[in-house]
C-alpha cells in the first residue's frame, strides 16, 4: 500500500488473535490442557532451576546451563500462554497493537537466545566428549558465565534493534491474526506501511543469530558422534552418549518444530498444521525440555531424591 493512501487511513489500536476460535466447543477442553501444561511446565523447570542452584553436585558447566535454559523455558511459557489462557476462558481475544508487538519481542528475545544456550550447552558436550583432557580448563566458571552473558546480551541487542524498526509500522487495515500468539509474519503482513525494511533487517538478524548457533551445534553433534563411534568398548560407547543424548533429544525437538514452522507456507492447507507445530515449540517444548533431563539424567534424579529425604518424604529418612 502507498504511504500517502496509509496516512489517510484510521490506524488501528488493537488486534484480533484468531487462535482456535474456528473450534468453540472446544475452548474449555483447551482452557483446562493449557492451564495443566502451564502449571507443570512452570513448576518443573523452577524445580531444576532450585535443585541447579542448591545442590553442590550439580555445580558444574552442563547443570549451570541447564539451570538457564530452564529460566528460559519459565520466561517463554509465560510470555505466550497466560494471554492464551485468558483469550480462551473469558473469549476475548483482542490484544492492543503496543502489547502484541511487546509479546513478539519477549518470543523472539527468548527463543534467539534460547538458538545461543542450545549451541553453548552443545559445544559444552563436544570438549566433555572429544576434548576431555582440556574440559576444565576450557570450562571455567568465568568462562561460562561469559557464553551465557553472551547469548543473552546478543539476542538483547538483536531483537531491542528489530522492535525499533518494527514498532514503525502503521496499521490501518484488517486486524485479524491467524495465531494464538504475536508472530512476526502475521503481523507484518497487516501493516500498511512498507515492510522491505523490516523484511531485510529480520533477514540479516535471523541469518546472524540463529543460523551459526544451529551450523555450531550440528558441527559439535557431527564430532561428539564420530567420537563415540570410535570408542572401541560398548560400555565407553554407552557411557559416552549418555552424557550427551538428553541435549541432542531437546535440539532435535527445538530445531525439528520450529524449521518446519518456518519452512511450511503459512497458506491453505498447512495452515492448522503450521499452527499445531507453533504450539509444540511454544508450549510443549518448555515442558518437555525438563522432564527430558529429569527423567535421564542420573545426576538430577540424586539430587531430586536427596532433596526429597530432606524434606522427609522417604520413610528411610526419618530419624528415630
Amino acid at each position: 500500500m502507498e504511504e500517502g493512501k496509509a496516512e489517510n487511513q484510521t490506524s488501528i489500536t488493537e488486534f484480533i488473535l484468531l487462535g482456535f476460535g474456528n473450534l468453540p466447543e472446544l475452548q474449555i477442553i483447551f482452557f483446562l490442557l493449557f492451564l495443566v501444561i502451564y502449571i507443570v511446565t512452570m513448576t518443573v523447570n523452577m524445580l531444576i532451576v532450585a535443585l541447579v542452584v542448591a545442590d553442590p553436585h550439580l555445580h558444574t558447566p552442563m547443570y549451570f546451563f541447564l539451570g538457564n535454559l530452564s529460566c528460559l523455558e519459565i520466561c517463554c511459557t509465560s510470555a505466550i500462554l497466560p494471554k492464551m489462557l485468558s483469550s480462551l476462558l473469558s473469549g476475548d481475544r483482542t490484544i492492543s497493537v503496543t502489547g502484541c508487538i511487546v509479546q513478539f519481542y519477549w518470543f523472539g528475545f527468548l527463543v534467539t537466545a534460547e538458538c545461543s544456550l542450545l549451541a553453548v550447552m552443545s559445544y559444552d558436550r563436544y570438549l566433555a566428549i572429544c576434548k576431555p583432557l582440556h574440559y576444565a580448563i576450557h570450562m571455567s566458571g568465568r568462562f561460562c558465565m561469559q557464553l551465557v552473558v553472551g547469548s543473552w546480551l546478543s539476542s538483547f541487542i538483536i531483537l531491542t534493534t528489530l522492535i525499533s524498526f518494527m514498532s514503525q509500522l502503521n496499521f490501518c487495515g484488517p486486524n485479524e491474526i491467524d495465531h494464538f500468539f504475536c508472530d512476526l509474519t502475521p503481523v507484518i503482513k497487516l501493516s500498511c506501511s512498507h515492510t522491505n525494511l523490516v523484511t531485510l533487517v529480520t533477514l540479516i538478524f535471523s541469518s546472524i543469530d540463529t543460523v551459526p548457533p544451529f551450523l555450531l551445534t550440528l558441527i559439535s553433534y557431527v564430532c561428539i558422534i564420530s567420537t563415540i563411534l570410535r570408542i572401541p568398548s560398548t560400555t565407553g560407547k554407552h557411557k559416552a552418549f549418555s552424557t550427551c543424548s538428553s541435549h541432542l533429544i531437546v535440539v532435535t525437538l527445538f530445531y525439528g518444530t520450529l524449521i518446519t514452522v518456518y519452512l511450511l507456507p503459512s497458506t491453505g492447507a498447512v495452515k492448522v498444521p503450521n499452527k499445531v507445530f507453533s504450539v509444540f515449540y511454544t508450549v510443549l517444548t518448555p515442558l518437555i525440555n525438563p522432564l527430558i533431563y529429569s527423567l535421564r539424567n542420573k545426576k538430577v534424579k540424586e539430587a531430586l531424591k536427596r532433596v526429597l529425604q530432606k524434606c522427609r518424604v522417604f520413610p528411610g529418612s526419618q530419624r528415630n
